[in-house]
């Protein structure tokens, strides 16, 4: 790993552990998440998953389903920067789990350039349509001890890649049975 690679390693994990805390702003009982923009090595916004403004911070039905209004942090990171006088153009979106297919949606017409992530959503096609739309996209694997591996996506072998994460947490889950 060259030196430069090895400093956006240490950023990437930095900014990516700093999702991870703000995620535990989130009301959200299933699962929380966690979005930080950062621009120039500047956190131009920030986001977590819950309800709009004058809502409720209730995030789940009574059957446990979360409600159709509550927002994905990517959501509220970019809404956040929109009523800023800050531009996300260019900026790096650090996310604990993977975009959706809506919100990769915005991430691209808001002009980010690069998505960093923790762990995959229950679907990846949010994550193909970045790669398609030429935004690089890092899966920074967690080592378990401190450390992170870190995995860029293409077009090409982002599906290859989902696999192998699949098959790796799997093996791990039956080691742990």
């Amino acid at each position: 790993m060259q030196p430069r690679d090895s400093k956006q390693l240490l950023l990437d994990s930095r900014y990516l552990r700093m999702a991870q805390i703000w995620a535990e702003n989130s009301y959200c009982k299933r699962r929380q998440v966690g979005a930080l923009l950062v621009k120039e090595k500047m956190i131009i916004s920030d986001g977590y998953n819950g309800t709009p403004v004058g809502f409720e911070n209730v995030c789940e039905d009574d059957h446990d389903h979360t409600k159709p209004y509550v927002l994905h942090a990517e959501a509220n990171a970019i809404t956040k920067v929109a009523k800023s006088n800050n531009s996300s153009d260019g900026a790096t979106l650090y996310i604990t789990t993977s975009p959706c297919i809506e919100c990769s949606k915005l991430i691209i017409q808001a002009g980010i350039a690069r998505v960093v992530f923790g762990e995959y959503y229950r679907m990846h096609d949010g994550v193909d349509l970045l790669c398609r739309a030429g935004i690089q996209c890092v899966h920074l694997w967690d080592n378990g001890n401190g450390s992170y591996t870190p995995f860029v996506l293409t077009a090409d072998n982002s599906e290859q890649h989902y696999r192998d994460v699949e098959d790796a947490i799997n093996n791990n889950n039956q080691h742990n049975s």
